[in-house]
């Protein structure tokens, strides 16, 4: 296994060695000062996907001092040589090295963690292989594109000991109000949340354009289904509504999955379930209406577009007494970056541990599969598989183009 603290060493002693021919430069960089850490405390990070979110990540990063950041991936040259740019310039040296395939990235032994926010349909695999790589990874949500992915990326973090955190930032600082309220036992016992949010991916059919010699599409497409290049297909747009990948179904599970990893992500965390996953998925048709009620082991219900109820509503149970508890924080400083920056130092699970990410984006996994089947399913969390229903359990994946398996 890859060993972060060896690495350290050695690169501290291979720089120390020398100092007679540049004293002050080894003092500054390696031994630390004032300013900065010495090497040995410093984390070294790449980045893999630096647009959009990619981007803001990477400014979270390259911003701390207990953090050297030295590499970015991208599959679009020109966002790549930015990327590089921006940490030379921080730096003010030209030593990060940019690269169009993330496994160059992933392969360098001096590197201890890296960050992914690339489109959804890659993650597994590239938090899989940076893992086997020795990298402790914080992704962006929604972590999984598949309900079979979740259970793999869990064990291949705890096979190969590696620190592993979401990247929803919104679960604790956006839903803190709501959290403090149901575990302080103000409302009593809880009984029930509603979470309103979508819509559904779709197919994709834009027609053909053609590809500029800035992008690699074939590596964007990875393990998607091969199409033809079109810029709204490929699109970092935050809009779910058509006309960038969050939208289509070959990258992405749409809003039920990009802004539902942060509203499950709220709601299972202010009624204390996002340890669990739902035993059962109530599929309801009202007239034409149609929403979803996830039962949880324990008795808790979570609510997808019930009818008159707002995002985030709470029920619980007025004139009986809860005990309270204190609400998990961040460890560290500085958000949920420093929370992970802080557990790959100490090997803490972090707040937004894998198995918590995996467990909120399997919500909107089984809902999706509960609408397109239009009817309740029964949800076996140990073997990870629909009861009973093997039409269900051919949502379970996706196929995926060679050589992208999992």
């Amino acid at each position: 296994m890859f060993d972060r603290q060896s690495i350290t060493r050695r690169s501290f002693i291979g720089a120390t060695s020398a100092a007679a021919v540049a004293p002050y430069f080894i003092a500054s960089k390696a031994l630390g000062d004032a300013e900065t850490p010495p090497a040995s405390d410093r984390i070294v990070m790449g980045g893999i996907g630096i647009g959009n979110m990619g981007r803001g990540d990477q400014n979270a990063f390259l911003s701390r001092k207990d953090v050297q950041y030295v590499a970015v991936s991208d599959v679009r040259k020109s966002v790549r040589e930015q990327a590089k740019g921006k940490v030379d310039g921080h730096y003010k040296n030209r030593d990060c090295q940019a690269y169009n395939d993330f496994r160059e990235l992933i392969g360098r032994s001096d590197i201890d963690a890296v960050h992914i926010a690339t489109p959804d349909h890659w993650h597994a695999i590239m938090v899989i292989e940076a893992c086997r790589n020795g990298k402790d990874v914080y992704c962006q949500k929604p972590e999984s594109r598949t309900l079979r992915e979740g259970p793999l990326m869990i064990e291949t973090a705890r096979r190969y000991a590696r620190v592993v955190s979401g990247g929803s930032q919104r679960v604790l600082q956006d839903y803190r109000k709501l959290v403090d309220k149901c575990w302080s036992g103000e409302l009593g016992p809880i009984q029930s949340i509603n979470v309103n949010v979508g819509p559904l991916s779709k197919l994709c059919n834009l027609p053909a354009e053609g590809a500029p010699d800035d992008i690699d599409w074939d590596l964007w497409l990875g393990p998607a289904p091969w199409a033809p290049y079109n810029p709204n297909r490929c699109s970092g747009s935050y809009s779910t509504k058509g006309n960038s990948w969050r939208s289509y179904l070959d990258y992405s599970g749409g809003g039920m999955t990009d802004w539902g990893a942060h509203h499950f992500g709220g709601a299972t965390f202010a009624i204390d379930v996002r340890d669990l996953q739902p035993e059962e998925v109530v599929f309801h048709n009202d007239n034409g209406k149609t929403h979803l009620t996830f039962k949880y082991p324990g008795g808790k219900t979570l609510t997808h577009n019930c009818p008159g109820k707002e995002n985030l509503e709470v029920e619980g149970t007025p004139g009986e007494t809860r005990e309270a508890k204190p609400v998990p924080e961040y460890k560290g400083t500085g958000g949920i970056y420093g929370d992970f920056i802080h557990c790959v130092k100490t090997r803490e699970k972090p707040f937004r541990d894998i198995d918590y990410a995996i467990n909120t984006v399997t919500v909107a996994h089984l809902g999706i599969v509960a609408y397109a089947v239009e009817r309740s399913l029964k949800w076996d969390a140990k073997a990870q598989r629909f009861v009973g229903d093997e039409e269900a359990n051919r949502y379970l994946d996706r196929a995926r183009r060679e050589p992208w398996q999992l």
